[in-house]
């Protein structure tokens, strides 16, 4: 039920977030965006890797990877090209759209990269889909996930009890996120700090799959 509530606020987050925002400005915004955030955690993506990504938005990291092929993977895909201007699919002929939950996802050892930014914290099941990725990921191929962390405890524990942060059904610090992962048969080749704030800071974290 808290997924389900969560979804229909993200739906609305969007359509208020994107509401006064010219989509020529914010395409070209979010493409130099992903550029930075590439260079920033040292991730170097060639133009014939194969690309996943998981909770890709209405304009995820597939949208400044022009050059690869990607497979991009959201629920609420139909939805975004219903009500926001801003995506279009037929705007990335490269990306093959899956309208799923990473939950559902059957891809099996086929992408050098798999990017999870700023999503697996609004996903249904946790475990299932940290799985589900992990199937995913080559040997020896990339897995990317940022994450908003709690800095405290007992706000961790506020969040976790009352629905104080209704898009995220998930309320975790960043030792328990990189613990979740390393399970997986991850190895951690990075952490970057991208903001620093008081309550949460957000962290992206590169692991390799061993």
């Amino acid at each position: 039920m808290r997924w389900e509530i969560a979804q229909w606020f993200e739906k609305k987050w969007w359509k208020n977030y994107l509401k006064n925002k010219p989509v020529d400005d914010y395409l070209t915004w979010k493409r130099e965006y992903w550029n930075t955030f590439l260079k920033t955690i040292n991730v170097t993506v060639k133009s014939n890797d194969s690309v996943l990504d998981a909770g890709c938005g209405p304009a995820g990291i597939f949208s400044a990877l022009s050059e690869n092929q990607v497979t991009a993977v959201d629920p609420l895909l139909n939805i975004y090209e219903r009500d926001l201007p801003h995506f279009n699919r037929r705007n990335y002929p490269k990306v093959d759209f899956h309208e799923n939950g990473i939950e559902k996802l059957e891809f099996r050892n086929e992408f050098e990269f798999v990017f999870c930014l700023n999503v697996i914290n609004h996903v249904e099941d946790l475990d299932e889909a940290l799985n589900r990725l992990q199937k995913a990921v080559k040997p020896q191929g990339t897995f990317v996930l940022s994450i908003d962390s709690h800095n405290f405890r007992f706000p961790k524990w506020l969040f976790r009890t009352l629905p104080l942060d209704i898009l995220h059904p998930h309320q975790f610090d960043l030792t328990e996120y990189k613990n979740m992962v390393l399970k997986k048969g991850f190895g951690l080749k990075n952490s970057v700090l991208i903001k620093d704030g008081f309550l949460f800071n957000y962290y992206a974290l590169v692991f390799e799959k061993t």
